[in-house]
């Protein structure tokens, strides 16, 4: 390290596109197109550190004025950044549309921004030192990291839409290899296919789709299935309270967890009072002023970590310590992501003592796009920590090009499953609780 110039001299931001299926949840249904951005934090001598974060235009433009400040700043100096980016955003608080990953405030806000930078800057960290980001995060504990098969309701394909550019794209849906799934068979056959190319061990199944009844069928279809396998149902909190009571109760035996089966956590204590499986949570308890409440309401027995919007991978793992304290579990949750999002998820999984469940991941549902120069591949249901410094990862130059042209032309500019979905059905409307 002696001799480098480690001060950042440059924040580059590249908004990317990629094709996503028409996967349906109780906001809505997934676009044709997904939304990123990726995050490159350039020092001298070349050196250069990685994040991820969501791709959406109001994010993206707190990425960009947080950004500008950051020239200067010594990567290992991660207390300093986040003062940058507090007195950048000067307390916004930007909630994001479908609303999947619980309620926005201006901490939360500052967070999210936070994040890809705290990454890129533990990239580089890594970097600079020759060692992995899990060891700055503790050593690693696993040297493979277990994921979740995560299956879904899903149309067989986007259905062709006359509906305005910035929901529909500007340009044509990419086919997926994934067939219909809106019943316990279609859902069972996923399962199959998820399994026989992954290896996962595990199997969350997102519900919040058809009335309750339904899902519990498919609950029940995938235990005779995978009679072996832990299984986990999350509706997004599609459902009251007597519904998720009701909903539990039947489900007994049968779910590892029961994931944000309603609103809230006054909601959430009650069923957790008398379900006779945990309740999971990334809805309810989803910044550090939801922990107190959460935790002394016993309204969750797992928290999926998400680093994206905690605060990064060092505020995920403080989390982490938090919810050993309580003796609540551990896993980590997801959104439509890309490599440089699975490799921070591998580093942190590696480093937590804490990670009681296997984490969720939407990388099957990626179909081999990626911006990294060799994807990181999940074998046997897990994915081995990269060699190598930092996250271990590199970009790929020409796949981001072609990724940041996605953008520029499919015109989507924020991700809105509630609208796309009332293109096809005017009536649809997103109800929290629905049944």
């Amino acid at each position: 390290m002696k001799g480098t110039d480690i001060r950042i001299r440059e924040v580059v931001i590249t908004p990317v596109a990629f094709p996503d299926p028409p996967i349906l949840n109780s906001a809505g249904v997934h676009q044709p197109w997904a939304l990123r951005a990726i995050v490159e934090l350039r020092c001298g001598d070349g050196l250069i550190g990685l994040g991820e974060t969501y791709g959406d235009a109001p994010h993206l433009e707190l990425l960009r004025s947080a950004g500008a400040t950051l020239a200067g700043l010594d990567p290992f100096d991660t207390n300093g950044l986040w003062r940058r980016v507090c007195e950048a955003l000067g307390g916004t608080d930007s909630p994001d549309r479908h609303g999947l990953t619980g309620g926005s405030s201006p901490q939360k806000t500052a967070l999210r921004v936070f994040s890809p930078f705290e990454v890129a800057c533990l990239d580089l960290q890594g970097h600079l030192i020759g060692r992995p980001v899990a060891d700055l995060l503790g050593g690693a504990v696993r040297d493979r990291v277990p994921f979740s098969a995560y299956v879904f309701y899903k149309w067989d394909a986007h259905p062709p839409a006359d509906g305005p550019a910035s929901l529909v794209g500007a340009l044509p849906p990419v086919d997926d290899p994934y067939p219909e799934a809106i019943d316990p068979a279609g859902i069972v056959a996923q399962a199959h296919r998820l399994i026989d190319q992954y290896g996962f061990g595990s199997i969350k199944l997102k519900g919040g789709v058809f009335p309750p009844d339904e899902e519990i069928a498919a609950i029940r279809a995938l235990r005779e299935a995978f009679p072996g396998l832990p299984l986990r149902l999350d509706p997004n909190a599609a459902w009251s309270v007597e519904t998720s009571l009701r909903v539990a109760e039947e489900t007994d035996g049968l779910l590892e967890y029961l994931e944000d089966p309603t609103p809230g956590i006054p909601g959430m204590a009650v069923v957790a009072a008398q379900a006779p499986m945990p309740l999971a949570t990334n809805m309810c308890v989803v910044s550090p002023d939801d922990i107190a409440p959460g935790f002394t309401q016993g309204a969750v027995g797992v928290v999926l970590a998400d680093h994206h919007y905690w605060g990064g991978l060092r505020r995920s793992a403080e989390l982490a310590a938090i919810c050993r304290t309580w003796g609540v579990g551990v896993s980590m949750h997801s959104n439509s992501h890309l490599g440089i999002s699975l490799a921070a998820m591998t580093q942190l999984g590696a480093a937590l003592p804490e990670l009681t469940y296997a984490a969720d991941t939407h990388t099957p549902w990626q179909c081999g796009v990626d911006v990294l120069e060799r994807p990181l591949p999940i074998t046997g249901g897990a994915v081995a920590l990269p060699d190598g410094p930092g996250l271990g990862v590199s970009l790929d130059r020409d796949a981001l090009a072609r990724m940041h042209e996605n953008f520029v032309r499919c015109a989507i500019r924020e991700r809105d499953d509630t609208s796309y979905r009332r293109i096809f059905e005017p009536g649809y409307t997103k109800r929290r609780p629905r049944w």
